[in-house]
């Protein structure tokens, strides 16, 4: 592991630096080297303002490492083999991203037991979620007054605080989702005078990486496959009836998904493409759930009927298609299923009811549309 240890410090420092990058964009509204006229040089963004980004990196990634080394110690706790966290960084500059895309750790060598697989699983989460509360804990209780956004968008001063009404209608506009967690924050915590739009909260640093750890939390801990979730699942459940489970929820997490992306008043001559695109996707993620590829056959065609059957009777209902990408992800690269542990001994109830503990923060978590664009 040590004569790795440089490539480790490397990809975290990089990732510090786009995500400072990113941090800067978010926070004061503009890109490095896009703007309105296309391509800007020199880059929009001064020196200061990339400093200003610290406060955003600072925040995720501290969110990242809490997450990914509960998951390291409680391995090394139970002697096995893992790798030291692998952080990702990603910056285009001329695009809105948030400068990673995650990290993860390697486990080198097989779990033996359900509760191994329960306890390294659930302590990324959990460690992560306490840093979640302390970033939206700050974030609210220290919200700057209304010029500080008014310096962002100076636009927004002839409106004062009542800007929400007027400003948003462009067709980029870009609003988080709602989960429980910071719908409390706001009601209970913050002062209303200073609260600002959910299509501003990427201009407030505390803010935006808290609820984008809440939004990493609740997707590691969707119980489906080999997520965090997942082995917490299976730790709680076993291996026979959590795989009977894990392809049900996956079921239901697709269904969801592809609500409301086939409008049922379309011109087929020339939207027949997406038809057909989304009954091969559907035949795609639903192959590896079947020794057959008639049932996965048959399944997608059961989902793709139901779905338009949803849309005939309540067309105003609608899912959020941004998860199909990584429903796509969880059937072809992650997994649906489980494997099985040389141990599978139940766990002790102290443990389950830890599980149902890691269930709740899921549901405050999970915004069923995370990111908005109007």
């Amino acid at each position: 592991m040590r004569h790795k240890l440089p490539l480790h410090l490397l990809l975290f420092l990089l990732t510090l630096v786009t995500t400072t990058f990113a941090g800067a964009e978010w926070r004061y509204g503009k890109s490095f080297f896009y703007g309105l006229e296309g391509f800007i040089w020199p880059p929009a963004i001064t020196q200061e303002e990339i400093m200003g980004g610290l406060l955003f990196s600072a925040s995720f990634l501290g969110f990242l490492t809490a997450h990914e080394f509960g998951h390291y110690f409680t391995a090394r706790f139970y002697r096995v083999r893992v790798t030291l966290p692998y952080y990702i960084p990603i910056w285009l500059g001329v695009t809105f991203g948030i400068g990673t895309m995650g990290a993860f750790i390697r486990i080198k060598e097989r779990i033996f037991s359900r509760k191994e697989f329960f306890d390294i699983g659930i302590a990324g989460p959990l460690a992560g979620f306490v840093v979640a509360l302390g970033l939206l804990g700050y974030g609210f209780t220290h919200l700057p007054p209304l010029e500080y956004l008014f310096e962002i968008h100076p636009e927004y001063r002839v409106w004062g605080a009542n800007y929400a009404a007027h400003v948003y209608f462009r067709a980029d506009d870009l609003a988080i989702g709602k989960n429980l967690l910071f719908l409390l924050f706001e009601k209970l915590v913050a002062d209303p005078a200073l609260l600002p739009s959910r299509y501003e909260i990427t201009h407030y640093p505390f803010l935006f990486a808290g609820f984008l750890s809440l939004f990493f939390t609740a997707l590691n801990l969707l119980p489906i496959g080999q997520l965090d979730g997942g082995h917490i699942l299976y730790g709680m459940m076993g291996y026979k009836r959590f795989n009977r489970l894990s392809p049900m929820l996956y079921t239901i997490f697709i269904f969801y998904a592809g609500l409301g992306l086939l409008s049922l008043e379309v011109n087929m001559e020339e939207d027949w493409w997406l038809w057909a695109g989304y009954a091969l996707y559907l035949i795609i993620v639903f192959r590896p759930l079947f020794p057959e590829p008639k049932q996965g056959l048959l399944l997608a065609t059961g989902v793709f009927g139901t779905q338009l059957l949803v849309q005939v009777i309540w067309p105003e209902v609608q899912g959020y298609n941004g998860w199909l990408v990584f429903g796509l992800v969880l059937s072809r690269a992650l997994g649906v299923f489980h494997p099985p542990s040389p141990n599978e001994e139940p766990l002790s109830r102290g443990r389950i009811i830890l599980g149902w503990f890691a269930l709740v923060v899921f549901i405050l978590c999970f915004s069923p549309a995370p990111f908005i664009v109007d």
